[in-house]
């Protein structure tokens, strides 16, 4: 069957899936819309089994089971670790849930694009094809950035940095599907900031008691970069007792970490394209993914291209669907030629 023939499309479920480091979604064409914490656990052993009462474990459940679970995050720093079984097995696992989450009607060919981040697609495709091959019938990998930008609309003079947890991935989009060189992948995302912030507080406050699950909650919760006009104050434990801590100065510290890669890359792709256009580009640039929640990370990045002309910085709405509903549109609108059937 070819995916896209029109008197089969009753008979198919397109779904979009954007797999991410820290989240991963999915955008099916009978309107369901889910996500999950990209975590896979498994009980250790009976006794786990026991108090847990499931085989697997996903997101938000498998870390508040952690204890009890060998947890896996199967795409660190956006790619999976080829070779260790658990996360190939993990990110299968990962895959079957979405499409479980979509509620596809028994009988139904399922139809997917799958959005990862740049550099999993060029070192980890077959890896992917294999995650995804028990679960679909018909499948198009192609990067975050890329089915952002198609959701968007953004075909043509634009730019998406999609801020993720483990990669930023940068897509120049100039009307043509974009080749590797329009492309580029930096890790200091997220994850990179976890890092920073759990330095930063550790150093500060050696006394006190917190893990990274903690230090990546305040992050989310409290990001900035630049000024903000507010107090930030968490409770944490000190010798067994609550105690409120001041952590202002090391959210800024260290979500401004990423900030120096950000606008190097950013100007370094936009300088390689046809400068023609460039001035085009730097007034379509949008900023997705988790990071650009960041309060005041937009501005910033506007501000710091100003040396370099006018230019104009925007987020996307809904940073945790865009790459799925992306996918899904991509899905939708695919001429039968592009699609792998399996």
């Amino acid at each position: 069957m070819k995916p896209n023939d029109e008197q089969n499309q009753e008979n198919v479920l397109f779904v979009g899936i954007d797999l991410g480091t820290s989240r991963s979604a999915i955008s099916a064409s009978n309107n369901k819309r889910e996500w999950i914490e990209s975590y896979v656990g498994w009980p250790k052993d009976f006794i786990a089994e026991q108090v847990i009462g499931k085989p697997v474990l996903f997101g938000e459940e498998a870390l508040q089971h952690r204890l009890s679970l060998d947890l896996c995050r199967p795409l660190e720093r956006g790619i999976i670790k080829e070779g260790i079984e658990s996360s190939e097995r993990a990110v299968k696992e990962i895959i079957r849930h979405l499409i479980d989450l979509a509620n596809s009607e028994p009988g139904k060919q399922i139809h997917a694009v799958v959005g990862v981040p740049s550099d999993s697609l060029k070192v980890n495709k077959l890896a992917i094809r294999r995650a995804v091959a028990e679960h679909v019938q018909a499948l198009m990998v192609v990067t975050e950035p890329f089915a952002i930008a198609y959701g968007m609309n953004l075909l043509n003079n634009a730019m998406v940095i999609d801020i993720g947890a483990g990669t930023t991935d940068f897509c120049i989009m100039h009307g043509t599907i974009p080749a590797e060189e329009d492309q580029k992948t930096i890790f200091t995302a997220g994850d990179y900031i976890d890092e920073q912030l759990f330095n930063y507080l550790i150093e500060k406050y050696p006394n006190s008691r917190f893990n990274k699950n903690m230090v990546r909650q305040f992050k989310e919760k409290f990001s900035f970069v630049q000024t903000l006009n507010e107090d930030i104050r968490v409770e944490l434990p000190v010798n067994g007792k609550p105690v409120m801590h001041d952590i202002k100065n090391e959210i800024r510290r260290a979500c401004e970490s990423i900030l120096p890669a950000l606008v190097e890359t950013t100007t370094e792709m936009i300088a390689r394209f046809d400068p023609e256009f460039q001035t085009k580009i730097k007034n379509n640039i949008v900023l997705a993914g988790g990071g650009s929640l960041i309060r005041g990370i937009a501005e910033y990045l506007q501000d710091a291209l100003k040396e370099y002309g006018d230019c104009k910085v925007t987020r996307v709405e809904n940073p945790l669907f865009a790459g799925s509903d992306g996918a899904l549109k991509l899905a939708i609108d695919m001429p039968a030629r592009y699609w792998e059937t399996l």
